[in-house]
């Protein structure tokens, strides 16, 4: 007998273009594991709010996967506190989907704190398990913001909080996650698993460099990349300084030496992003290395393949990372990867063997350890294999496994309960309890 999953995505859609304010790694993840746990002989629907006026409502995104768009407030771009007053009714059009397609539902799979919130809703409509991931949170976000950066709000938080306090699994990316998750949010200990991100290993694998470097037109120069959303706490300022260091170290390196920054798209939709990416363009300016470092704006996920195997090395500057997916998807196409020493990046760049750690915001400690892998072929050769065996052991197969163990953990799933008045109230932040 088939399974059915609903996996929810409130806030943004797993079919979204990468390099927006509101997607990256997580669209890659709800993505990725639909389908590999469609070729479980899984039926997942994925529901995500409907953008724009017209949409599609179904998707189909692969055999046993389908993307389906509900309303929740009007069409357009919206803040996710906005988005949170809409939750109600989110869940009540899942619930009037359910009943108009006559489904039953084994699990309830949801992705970030708006969709933890719906999944707190519907597990007590369906009486089914509810597994969470939260992919960033509020008060670990809020440790590592800078000066002049906004803090993610209280409401957020507590809303994490009453997501956690509802599911009956959440699942971190890695030991220091679950250990900030209980540090910084009451919650059980024994209601936490863990189970990593994924990379196709089909596609994210090694490519021949110097043929990569002349396709991107880079023949014969030294590349240093970096992708992620332009938002402060993705660090790219930290970047552009260590490059604006490594010229001033050896102004011979402004022939040669190429820093490319893929994504943040400006658009309506990216107000933040377009700040930030205005004030990175004008630090590039300031530091006189606008013929050394270039953004190129959203990139196309097939692209990066290219980009990661073409480079020296990859740079992950985040001031905070749960995961880290850059640096996985790097370490898999053989590159060798130069990150903070921060968050899930700790353990999934091996320092000294995959590439090297070092301290957030410290652009000089970029620059040294990018300017000695630049200094040495034979290192960024020994590093990158090391990287690939690395890359290989989060393929999705093996995360897809982790998942589907968890599903199994629960007890026998209970019928769904006949049609219910829908509840128009406002979700509450904190427990009763």
């Amino acid at each position: 007998m088939t399974k059915r999953v609903a996996m929810l995505s409130v806030h943004t859609c797993p079919l979204a273009g990468l390099g927006g304010r509101d997607t990256g790694g997580m669209n890659v993840y709800v993505r990725q594991l639909a389908r590999e746990l469609a070729r479980r002989h899984f039926a997942v629907d994925v529901f995500t709010r409907q953008r724009f006026a017209g949409g599609p409502r179904i998707v189909e995104d692969g055999p046993g996967v389908r993307v389906i768009h509900l309303d929740a407030g009007p069409p357009g771009p919206m803040d996710k506190e906005t988005i949170y007053e809409h939750l109600p009714e989110f869940a009540a059009n899942v619930e009037e989907f359910r009943l108009s397609e006559q489904l039953c539902y084994d699990r309830l799979h949801a992705h970030y704190w708006l969709s933890g919130l719906v999944a707190a809703d519907l597990r007590r409509r369906w009486n089914v398990p509810s597994l969470v991931m939260f992919h960033t949170l509020a008060r670990i976000k809020n440790l590592h913001v800078g000066e002049g950066e906004t803090p993610d709000s209280e409401l957020r938080a507590q809303g994490e909080q009453r997501a956690m306090d509802m599911a009956d699994c959440i699942i971190a990316a890695n030991a220091v996650e679950r250990q900030q998750m209980l540090a910084q949010y009451r919650v059980d200990p024994r209601k936490i698993s863990i189970a990593p991100l994924g990379v196709d290993t089909s596609i994210f694998k090694p490519q021949d460099r110097a043929k990569a470097r002349e396709q991107l037109g880079l023949d014969g120069k030294q590349l240093v990349f970096s992708v992620g959303r332009i938002e402060p706490l993705k660090g790219m300022e930290t970047l552009v300084r260590a490059a604006g260091l490594l010229v001033k170290e050896d102004p011979r390196r402004r022939e040669r030496l190429r820093v490319l920054i893929g994504g943040g798209h400006v658009d309506d939709d990216d107000p933040g992003g377009g700040t930030e990416l205005g004030r990175l363009e004008k630090l590039i300016d300031c530091l006189d290395v606008s013929d050394v470092v270039h953004l190129l704006g959203a990139l196309p996920q097939p692209e990066l393949p290219r980009y990661y195997s073409a480079a020296d090395c990859v740079v992950v500057p985040s001031h905070y990372e749960s995961f880290g997916l850059v640096a996985v998807e790097a370490m898999a196409c053989g590159t060798p990867v130069v990150a903070s020493r921060v968050g899930g990046l700790s353990l999934t760049v091996k320092d000294g063997e995959t590439g090297y750690l070092v301290p957030a915001r410290d652009a000089g400690a970029f620059a040294e350890r990018i300017g000695r892998l630049l200094q040495s072929p034979a290192l960024v050769a020994r590093m990158g294999s090391t990287a690939t065996l690395a890359g290989r052991a989060y393929s999705w197969r093996a995360v897809a496994d982790r998942i589907v163990n968890l599903y199994g953990q629960f007890g026998k799933i209970c019928p769904q309960p006949a049609p219910v008045a829908v509840e128009t109230r406002r979700y509450a932040t904190s427990c009763s309890c």
